[in-house]
Formats: C-alpha cells, sequence, structure tokens
C-alpha cells in the first residue's frame, strides 16, 4: 500500500513538473517564461564583470602578468560569446545604456525596462563580490575611474563619444536592412576590443553603468562614478537619433527581435522589416 501511494505521489509531480514547468519552458511565446529573460541578464552582465573588472583585479595581484591589450580585449570576446549563446533568450543588453536605446528606438517595451536594469545591476555587483575574496585585491581595481591629470569632464566626453560608437554598432546590426544575425556578435565584440584599444587611457572604456556599478559597490567607492552613467547615457542617445536619421523608425520585426529575443516578442511595427 505504501508503494502504490508512493508511486502515485511520484506520478503526480511528474506530471504537474511536465505541465507547469516543461511544457511552458518550450514554448517560448509564453509570457509566464518572463523570468528567464532576467536570469538571462544576471548570468550575462555577471559573467562580462567578471572579466571586464577581473583583468584589472588580476593585473593588480600578479603585477605584469596581463597587458592593458589583454585586459581591453578580453571583455569585448567575452560579449561576443555572450551574445551568440543567449542573445535569442533576452537580446543579451547586458548594460543599462544598451537597453534605454532599445526602448527610445522603439524596439524594446518599456514596461520591461526596471526588471532588465535591476537584473545588469544584480549580476555585475554578484560578479564582483564573487570576485573580491576570490583574488583578494578591492573591486576597486577592477572599476573605472578618470585617468590621473585627466577631469572627470573629459573622462564623461570619453565614454559618451566611446558609447555612441558602440550603441550605433548594436542598433545598426540589429536594423531589418542590416540584420547580420550572429554576425552581429562580431561587430559587437570587435568593437568592444578597439575602443578598448584607444581609449581605455583617460576613462577605463567602461560604456557600461553596470559594469562601473558593480565594482564601485562592492569597494564602496563611487568617486566619479557620474561620468559612467551620464557619459553612456547621453551617447546611447545620441546613438538613437542618428539611427533616425539614418534609417527612420525602429520598432520593426528585426530589431525587435535582436532586441528582445524570442520569449515572448512585442513587436511595435510588424509591416516593417
Amino acid at each position: 500500500m505504501v508503494n502504490v501511494h508512493s508511486q502515485e505521489n511520484r506520478w503526480r509531480f511528474e506530471r504537474w513538473f511536465e505541465v507547469e514547468v516543461v511544457q511552458p519552458m518550450a514554448d517560448f511565446s509564453n509570457p509566464r517564461q518572463e523570468w528567464r529573460r532576467l536570469v538571462s541578464e544576471v548570468y550575462g552582465t555577471f559573467l562580462l564583470v567578471m572579466v571586464a573588472a577581473g583583468g584589472g583585479m588580476m593585473s593588480h595581484a600578479f603585477p605584469g602578468t596581463i597587458s592593458r591589450t589583454a585586459a581591453v580585449v578580453a571583455p569585448g570576446l567575452m560579449v561576443m560569446g555572450i551574445i551568440l549563446f543567449m542573445g535569442k533568450i533576452s537580446g543579451a543588453h547586458l548594460n543599462p545604456a544598451v537597453t534605454l536605446a532599445f526602448s527610445l528606438r522603439g524596439d524594446f517595451p518599456w514596461w520591461r525596462v526596471p526588471g532588465y536594469l535591476l537584473a545588469q545591476l544584480g549580476g555585475a555587483t554578484l560578479a564582483a563580490l564573487v570576485l573580491q575574496p576570490i583574488i583578494g585585491v578591492s573591486a576597486s581595481y577592477g572599476s573605472n575611474y578618470p585617468a590621473d591629470g585627466f577631469t572627470a569632464l573629459q573622462a564623461f566626453l570619453m565614454e559618451g563619444l566611446l558609447t555612441l560608437g558602440l550603441v550605433s554598432v548594436i542598433l545598426g546590426t540589429a536594423s531589418g536592412a542590416q540584420n547580420l544575425g550572429v554576425i552581429g556578435a562580431l561587430g559587437v565584440g570587435g568593437y568592444i576590443a578597439l575602443a578598448g584599444l584607444w581609449g581605455s587611457p583617460i576613462s577605463g572604456t567602461s560604456m557600461n553603468p553596470a559594469r562601473t556599478f558593480g565594482p564601485d559597490l562592492a569597494a564602496l567607492d563611487f568617486r566619479d562614478y557620474w561620468v559612467y552613467v551620464a557619459g553612456p547615457i547621453a551617447g546611447a542617445v545620441v546613438a538613437v537619433i542618428l539611427a533616425f536619421v539614418l534609417r527612420g523608425y525602429g520598432g520593426g520585426r528585426s530589431g525587435s527581435a535582436a532586441a528582445q529575443g524570442d520569449l515572448a516578442t512585442e513587436v511595435g511595427r510588424p509591416d516593417q522589416a
């Protein structure tokens, strides 16, 4: 009798698990799967900051082992991999400036923005908190600050300029006319590496408020953090304006799919490619 009862409970659990978990997860049009977007953004931003902040922290812990070239190219390679393996889930924003740009462009619904921003900030903070005890140095060595001899205004202008290029590449490869599919990952990752190679000496080439927020919070050092919020957002806004000038309205099928992934995608202009 006990075995029969146990088998019946097991069958009920397996049936419940199949109906309530497995089947909905297989249906990407099910809005109940929204949580997968947020997990994707937390995980993706965690991986990005692990590499971006980890390079600076490892360089301080082991002087002379990691060159500046390696430290600025590594985040580009990581972003390339993240876009390829999870872009279809959340759009792989990993960056509040990118999320805001997609929304201003009309490719991403505003009601999803708060969740994405919290997920990105959370993933970045988690990465810094994990790295700090492992490497044994302050997370501030993995953050971004204006270089000695340069003002916060100069760093702000550099971050705005660099983010202008980044968001332009992202919006361009997501558009209907130039949608490159997975090849877009090469464009975005390549731009991040290139920007770091020439722009990092002045501002650190953050281009991402979350990437700087995580190490700053872990180290409790928000010195000049406004630079890494205002600069990227200003650059992203200008990039959205230029995208309109070059390609007209956003919100088409290709742009919305690139910005939102395949989970319950909302298309503002379904008649537009």
